[in-house]
């Protein structure tokens, strides 16, 4: 069976990011789920119920350790509901900003001064093609990268 172009895409954003770099899909959940692991071998999760506000933290914890309540990406409903760049993508009909005529645009450039990547890894997914460039992403991913280590907010 073939993988239809919107279904490679799911993790790509409209603009043109990975949703795997994103702390909240990478980092977090690996950061929340260690620190879980660390208190409940120390018996937190036993004993930690008397501390005051436990309770909440550590329903919190758990939800941050599973990846299924992360943001599911932009394109299956996560994200800013008012996104300009997303509205402009639909009007276009394009599945992606690097795959618009009129790349980068002002709106992506300014969205470039905050995550740094994004327009040599737009260029770099319309050069390679969509699975050579999410393979790409997936193994920087396994680095441990994420946006954030160069975003500039």
């Amino acid at each position: 069976m073939q993988t239809s172009e919107s279904e490679k895409l799911r993790y790509v954003t409209i603009c043109g990011l990975y949703c795997g770099l994103c702390s909240q899909r990478g980092r977090i959940p690996q950061q929340a789920r260690a620190l879980r692991d660390t208190l409940a071998k120390d018996g937190f999760d036993q004993w930690g119920q008397n501390i005051p506000n436990f309770k909440e933290f550590w329903t919190l914890l758990n939800q941050w350790s599973d990846l299924k309540n992360a943001c599911p990406g932009c394109r299956q409903g996560g994200g800013n509901p008012e996104c300009e760049i997303r509205k402009c993508a639909q009007q276009r009909k394009v599945e992606s900003c690097p795959h618009c005529e009129d790349y980068p645009c002002e709106r992506i450039r300014e969205l470039g001064k905050i995550y740094l990547t994004l327009i040599a890894d737009g260029q770099r997914l319309k050069e390679i093609g969509v699975d050579a460039w999410i393979g790409e992403q997936k193994k920087r991913a396994e680095t441990g990268f994420v946006y954030s280590d160069i975003r500039n907010d």
